[in-house]
């Protein structure tokens, strides 16, 4: 890629100037060529290129469902909240402290690696996805080009809710 540096922009500049002076304008593309008459029809006009298909954006609220939320979390929860790539269940505020929540796709990602930067201790989970890892109230998912958090806030002991976590990871990863 060639960026315009102030000497690029002036003979640029001088150009066009030099160009307007004599009458003349900037040559532009040519027009489509329609393409000849077959015995099928008349011609047609060139088919654009086909715009690529990103794959349809997974919805996070749709891979965890609050009874399975509030199963993780072992209390009742608050209906979900969808917030573009994530979704939060939330614990009532009368009590216990508790929050399920669900990032999707580049956010999920990022918070594996900023905890991975954290020098935090994880667990490789075999045979769950393309790959995936377990730390102390969260899981991380890669399936099917697309990476999955599920985060648990509690204040009990985190190794309670290990094999919930991976029960649930096995279960959103069969859904992306």
């Amino acid at each position: 890629m060639r960026f315009l540096t102030p000497a690029r922009l002036a003979v640029s500049a001088v150009a066009v100037a030099a160009l307007a002076a004599c009458g003349a304008t900037a040559p532009t593309a040519a027009p489509p060529v329609p393409a000849p008459a077959t015995e099928a029809g008349p011609p047609t006009e060139p088919a654009d290129a086909p715009e690529p298909v990103d794959a349809p954006p997974v919805d996070a609220c749709a891979l965890v469902s609050q009874q399975e939320a509030e199963k993780l979390a072992g209390t009742r929860l608050a209906d979900a909240v969808p917030g573009g790539e994530s979704c939060s269940y939330t614990g009532p505020v009368s009590g216990p402290l508790a929050q399920v929540e669900i990032y999707v796709g580049d956010g999920a990602k990022k918070i594996l690696d900023i905890d991975r930067d954290l020098d935090h201790e994880f667990e490789t989970l075999s045979g769950l996805g393309d790959e995936a890892y377990l730390e102390d109230g969260a899981v991380f998912v890669h399936a099917s080009g697309v990476w999955v958090a599920i985060r648990l806030v509690r204040l009990d002991d985190p190794a309670a809710y290990r094999e919930p976590l991976m029960k649930l990871a096995r279960t959103v990863a069969g859904r992306i």
